[in-house]
């Protein structure tokens, strides 16, 4: 099949049966934690999106920090991914760490990507076929990263933000975590909230593991922020902030970013 190109940042998954041969397309399993194990099933020519280890900072004391402009490079190359690749990715819980990555490649200037809208469980409940779990053995790509400072926001950053209340936060933890009626489910972090953060777990932007209606989320959006105000997200560990960076593009809204550390950073950083 001819080369594509994706022009909206999500795909169903009927859109990828019927598109899985093209030319220039590469399936990424971006389920977070994940190792190989051949005894896993997966969607046909996967290849394994390692968050924690090949597209994090493992140097760094909070999980799954942002790698720098090189290593995002190399690691996308070794997956095989070109200049020319539309890229889908998925996840095993329907819509979670998949986004993370859709926004990772954003964040290095890259749009040719969608987030399989339900992932690997509407594949599966679609009854399309799969196989076993595979390494990636093919040639390196081309891929060309460049870091588009503006789509991630860091501690410093996020200080200012909060002092000032320059741009709306939106917190996508639960209600119960937002409002420290839950503990953290990260072991000695504290409960607590940004200063100046709002509340709209993820969660309710899903229903049956796929996104709700283009509509609805977008009013849940409004009901929070304008498109002229700018907005970052935050979560517990820059993860499902991600999903709501998702559904604000979605919605139309373009002056979004993600704050990489999240609660597991700034809770841990500042002790009040």
């Amino acid at each position: 099949m001819a080369k594509i190109n994706i022009t909206h940042p999500v795909v169903s998954v009927s859109w990828l049966h019927d598109h899985l041969e093209t030319e220039n397309l590469v399936v990424l399993d971006g389920t977070i934690n994940k190792v190989f194990d051949a005894s896993q099933s997966q969607i046909p020519h996967t290849r394994l999106f390692d968050i924690k280890n090949k597209f994090s900072d493992t140097s760094a004391p909070f999980p799954s920090t942002f790698p720098s402009e090189a290593q995002f490079q190399e690691s996308a190359r070794a997956l095989g991914i070109n200049k020319d690749s539309a890229i889908v990715v998925y996840d095993d819980k329907g819509i979670y760490s998949s986004a993370r990555v859709w926004w990772l490649f954003k964040a290095f200037g890259y749009n040719n990507v969608a987030v399989l809208n339900g992932g690997f469980p509407e594949w599966n409940k679609a009854g399309y076929s799969t196989e076993s779990m595979k390494p990636y053995v093919g040639a390196s790509g081309n891929f060309e990263a460049s870091h588009k400072p503006e789509l991630m926001r860091f501690f410093n950053d996020m200080k200012l933000v909060s002092e000032t209340k320059s741009h709306t936060i939106i917190d996508a933890r639960s209600e119960g975590r937002f409002k420290s009626l839950e503990a953290e489910p990260r072991e000695g972090l504290r409960m607590g909230t940004i200063p100046n953060s709002v509340n709209l777990p993820f969660e309710d932007l899903l229903v049956d593991k796929q996104l709700i209606a283009n509509e609805a989320i977008a009013s849940k959006f409004k009901n929070l922020a304008d498109k002229e105000t700018p907005i970052v997200f935050s979560c517990g560990s820059g993860i499902t902030a991600c999903v709501l960076a998702l559904g604000a593009t979605i919605s139309g809204y373009e002056n979004i970013a993600v704050y990489d550390g999240s609660w597991t950073e700034w809770g841990s950083l500042v002790l009040e």
